[in-house]
């Protein structure tokens, strides 16, 4: 029995490509990335897109969000300190350190980021500059 090939791996990465080939370079790194948190990656219209992330358990005071260059890092950290006299029967909330790096296109910004019942929404703006837009070219026009 064969078994489908899934390349939804190349498009958690990456934010706002629209090309395909812009993602390849992230295949190999993927494979060996946590999977937590895990989150999806949306695109709400041609311009805006969100990153939403399942936190459960942390708070505004155990996130970092840093933006450098093309670059956005998302960091938790375990800072809600666990009583000595609990005993746990099952722990199956995650409380540990994290960290989540994806790669932003070109002209990509981001606007703001929000917690709400435990899901962290980052909202991102693509705004490309008006020379780089697609321009419609007229054939046979004077050049004058």
């Amino acid at each position: 029995m064969a078994t489908a090939l899934s390349l939804s791996p190349l498009f958690r990465q990456s934010v706002g490509f629209d090309r395909f080939n812009d993602l390849f370079e992230n295949l190999s790194e993927h494979e060996n990335r946590s999977v937590f948190p895990p989150y999806d990656i949306v695109k709400t219209s041609d311009h805006n897109y969100q990153i939403i992330m399942a936190v459960a358990g942390y708070n505004e005071a155990d996130m970092t969000i840093n933006v450098e260059k093309d670059t956005l890092k998302i960091l938790g950290t375990s800072g809600t300190s666990e009583a000595d006299d609990v005993e746990y029967i099952h722990k199956g909330i995650a409380k540990r350190h994290f960290e989540r790096t994806f790669r932003l296109a070109d002209h990509m910004q981001v606007e703001a980021a929000k917690m709400d019942n435990g899901l962290l929404t980052i909202s991102l703006y693509r705004e490309v500059p008006e020379e780089q837009k697609l321009r419609k070219i007229e054939i046979n026009k004077s050049l004058n």
